[in-house]
């Protein structure tokens, strides 16, 4: 089992900035892809973007796509969300997680961080 911890999410104005972090520990070494994800008030969590655990390979939502960028640091554990010129509708709980498969989707990632909020003001 793979634990995650999300930090940096906070209040941003529209236009501005956010780096999110994820620290991995556990059984790093089983998973092949983090994502990712968010979930807004009474919305259905959506996917947000993924990487290989080897960084090669990364993968947007078509409503992020020019203004996140995902990365990863393999000798920290640690996965990043660059945000830039963030949105109001981009107001949402984050997500990091750990899976198995390079996905989109959430039935492919087993392992879930608790989420950190990022709040964009108009």
């Amino acid at each position: 089992q793979v634990q995650l911890m999300e930090s940096g999410g906070g209040l941003v104005q529209a236009g501005g900035s956010l780096r999110l972090s994820c620290a991995a520990s556990g059984r790093t070494f089983s998973r092949s892809a983090m994502g990712w994800f968010r979930q807004a008030p009474g919305k259905e969590r959506e996917f947000v973007a993924a990487i290989t655990s080897s960084g090669g390979n990364t993968f947007y939502a078509d409503s992020v796509k020019g203004r996140f960028t995902v990365s990863s640091d393999n000798a920290k554990n640690t996965v990043y969300l660059q945000m830039n010129n963030l949105e109001p509708e981009d107001t949402a709980v984050y997500y990091c997680a750990a899976g198995v498969v390079f996905s989109s989707q959430r039935r492919y990632f087993s392992s879930w961080g608790q989420g950190t909020q990022v709040t964009v003001s108009s």
